[in-house]
């Protein structure tokens, strides 16, 4: 571990970012440039000490979850990830595990919408963020660990996952599921974590198993989806996505047409959003 590189690389990094590049307020004039230390903190899940003990030299070796919770509060590329890595005394993470490290392009769009659902899916259906309107949608998702990070895994493993779902498109949503896999089995291969994915929804899963069978590929979103809300009912969305160069993660950005319906109800939903968000606090 360089402490030295470690903490002038860290303090560096955030007086290159504004506070709207991380989708901040500005907020009174700032005396030193950049974001505060406790703004980096704060998006890095962390305390303002541990993280200011970092930049003074004084801080223990920081765990490889917290290097990636750094990579993401900076916004910083893959390059600049592995290398927080190396100065921090661990390997950089494997190639395989490169879509847990979030495209800052995303990130940086989607700092940009707080009035509306939007989060940031790898290529395998993990929850990598999502703003606080999508978490009031779809619930909390960052709490999943192992195979159930996926959302691929949870629809054909927990019940509950289908309930945000009309019954009557549940069956579309399972053919979308597996079609998507199918598209990351191919690019990313039988001894990936695809695959591992796919061994292990086969052994659970008769209707999984049926439907890999077919060998359908494809990246679906639908463009336009009901979505059901245990407080507020269904809501009827649109959705748009934007996929990074290589396809390996994409953002979904859900709306509804101006005085419709749906409109009207993620207008509750924000006021929602915020008071869980408050009472969490």
């Amino acid at each position: 571990m360089d402490r030295g590189a470690l903490a002038d690389f860290l303090r560096r990094r955030r007086e290159a970012l504004q506070p709207k590049d991380v989708g901040l307020p500005s907020g009174a004039r700032r005396r030193a440039p950049g974001l505060r230390r406790e703004e980096v903190a704060a998006l890095a899940a962390m305390s303002t000490d541990y993280y200011t003990r970092l930049e003074q030299q004084r801080g223990p070796q920081p765990s490889e979850q917290m290097l990636a919770s750094l990579a993401r509060a900076l916004r910083l590329t893959g390059d600049e990830r592995d290398y927080l890595f190396q100065i921090a005394g661990h390997n950089p993470p494997a190639s395989t595990a490169t879509t847990t490290h979030v495209a800052p392009a995303l990130l940086r769009v989607l700092d940009r919408l707080d009035d509306t659902p939007a989060l940031i899916l790898s290529n395998l259906g993990e929850t990598l963020v999502q703003n606080r309107m999508a978490a009031a949608l779809f619930g909390d998702r960052s709490g999943y660990t192992g195979l159930a990070r996926s959302e691929i895994y949870r629809w054909f493993t927990d019940p509950a996952e289908r309930l945000r779902y009309p019954e009557d498109d549940r069956d579309r949503q399972s053919q979308a599921q597996v079609a998507n896999l199918r598209a990351a089995y191919g690019s990313m291969g039988p001894k990936s974590r695809a695959g591992e994915l796919v061994r292990a929804l086969q052994k659970v899963s008769a209707e999984f198993a049926s439907l890999w069978d077919r060998h359908e590929v494809a990246k679906r979103f639908a463009d336009h989806k009901i979505l059901i809300h245990p407080e507020l009912g269904p809501i009827e969305l649109d959705c748009q996505v934007l996929f990074t160069e290589d396809q390996s993660q994409a953002l979904l950005v859900l709306t509804a047409p101006p005085r419709t319906e749906g409109y009207e109800k993620l207008q509750l939903l924000a006021v929602l959003g915020q008071e869980q968000f408050t009472a969490s606090r």
